[in-house]
């Protein structure tokens, strides 16, 4: 079920009146909706997943419990590595295990056919990256003790399959959405308000400029080889745009829904393309995640060692390496994250002028906004080349091409004067990126009778100027 689709729209209302109709002191009867609702939602994907989802929240949940019952560290480290096994272990084999087969069995030459191992005819699971990383993150805090274990099943239940944010994020944290089904929700009608506008925002960026720009973009991408640098280097360009409003929509979405029902969850994006760096990206980008792998894989590595700059290499080069993996099991996504990680570096390390200790990201910060965001967007727009193409060939390609400066004998402007919608949008979020979105700012600048016109405004640019219908593009993940 798609948050832009028919049936979401048909779906929420349904389950937000009976929800409200239960009454705030009847928190396990409203929390019994929830995962009704959400298993109803997740099921709706393809019903056998229910299951997966179902055994995951039931490992984790009484691993919990487990490992803070244990008395000795060794037990506590059985049923941790029980969690980890299990989430790592469907991750594997639903995600990476053909991939992994494939690539061994071409290293050594070798027909997976006349082995014990071949290819496995599976699908997987939507949202399974996240769910699992939602849960391995609450083992692992119950494990460093900084995180109490709940005994109540009902919530955890919720916790892990809550619809708005199980198929593509945020990733939450069990000490911040947990504790949020045990108290009363009320009906707080600014933050209902909030909620619609989020949700209307997060619609335009899908729709409108997402689902536009993504038909240049795969026609281009399509057959690169007829294209010049110009073209391919528009379509990466627009690409970036792409996935920032179809990702970022999909999360103002989620959190606008949450809102409805008295939720509030963790911000995933704050407008990526004013970053002045590398390193600045990825604190604005897919935030859940970043602060994921920092937690859990790069403050681990660096623990003894926090002023070691090769320490801090390896840790960076680890963690984003494995933040490209968690995309998908290709080697495009393998590059894109170590591509992030050799910028990132690039801006750190350290050389003196005039007997000062400077860095590249000291001049970045110095420079003027919009010059170190230009340089910025390069960089990640030239990593997107990896992240969009099907193939190592067909990045390396599309790169050559690019920096060959092929001249253009056709060059068109596809989905034309639409393509003006992206620098609407910039100025729009520039302009109010104070504020939580755009609407946000409305709220108090703008007298009543104008921003209803705004809001309808948007719903009619909606109605009439969205693109093809396309999957939310990290659902794949």
């Amino acid at each position: 079920m798609l948050f832009n689709s028919f049936d979401f729209g048909l779906f929420l209302p349904i389950v937000l009146l009976l929800y409200w109709a239960i009454g705030f002191q009847k928190i396990k009867l409203q929390n019994l909706l929830i995962l009704v609702a959400s298993y109803f939602f997740y099921g709706l994907w393809d019903w056998r997943f229910l299951f997966l989802i179902l055994i995951s929240s039931l490992i984790d949940y009484f691993a919990g419990i487990e490992i803070e019952k244990s008395t000795t560290k060794s037990r506590k480290k059985f049923f941790l590595f029980f969690s980890l096994f299990w989430n790592l272990g469907i991750l594997f084999v639903f995600k990476y295990y053909n991939f992994f087969i494939t690539e061994f069995t071409s290293l050594f030459g070798m027909n997976a056919s006349d082995y014990a191992f071949s290819s496995l005819n599976i699908i997987l699971p939507v949202g399974l990256s996240f769910y699992t990383f939602q849960t391995l993150s609450y083992s692992l805090d119950v494990y460093k003790g900084t995180l109490k274990p709940t005994k109540n099943l009902l919530n955890f239940l919720c916790f892990v399959s809550f619809f708005p944010q199980l198929v593509a994020g945020p990733i939450e944290r069990a000490g911040n959405l947990l504790p949020q089904f045990s108290k009363k929700r009320t009906l707080d009608i600014f933050e209902f308000k909030d909620g619609l506008r989020l949700i209307l925002w997060g619609l335009f960026k899908k729709m409108v400029v997402a689902d536009n720009v993504a038909i240049a973009v795969n026609a281009i991408y399509a057959n690169p080889e007829d294209h010049g640098s110009l073209s391919l280097f528009y379509a990466s360009a627009l690409f970036f745009f792409q996935i920032y409003c179809d990702f970022s929509g999909y999360s103002d979405i989620a959190i606008g829904s949450a809102k409805l029902f008295g939720f509030k969850l963790s911000k995933n994006f704050n407008i990526p393309y004013l970053s002045r760096s590398t390193a600045e990206f990825w604190q604005r980008w897919h935030i859940t995640l970043t602060k994921w792998f920092t937690e859990y894989v790069y403050i681990p590595i660096i623990k003894k060692h926090r002023r070691n700059f090769y320490y801090k290499t390896i840790a960076l080069f680890v963690s984003m390496a494995l933040i490209g993996l968690w995309h998908g099991a290709n080697w495009t996504f393998l590059f894109f994250g170590v591509f992030q990680a050799v910028a990132i570096s690039m801006e750190r390390i350290p050389f003196k002028i005039k007997g000062k200790k400077v860095s590249l990201n000291y001049y970045l910060n110095k420079m003027p906004l919009i010059l170190a965001a230009i340089y910025s967007f390069i960089l990640i727009t030239s990593s997107c080349i990896f992240f969009r193409s099907e193939n190592l060939n067909s990045a390396f390609y599309i790169i050559k091409k690019i920096a060959s400066f092929v001249p253009e004998e056709n060059f068109k402007w596809i989905i034309g004067i639409k393509v003006l919608v992206i620098p609407v949008l910039v100025i729009i979020e520039y302009l109010t990126r104070t504020k939580n979105h755009p609407f946000e700012a409305f709220q108090k600048t703008v007298n009543k009778p104008l921003r209803w016109a705004i809001y309808y405004l948007f719903i009619i640019a909606i109605i009439r100027y969205a693109g093809p219908a396309e999957q939310f593009i990290y659902f794949q993940f």
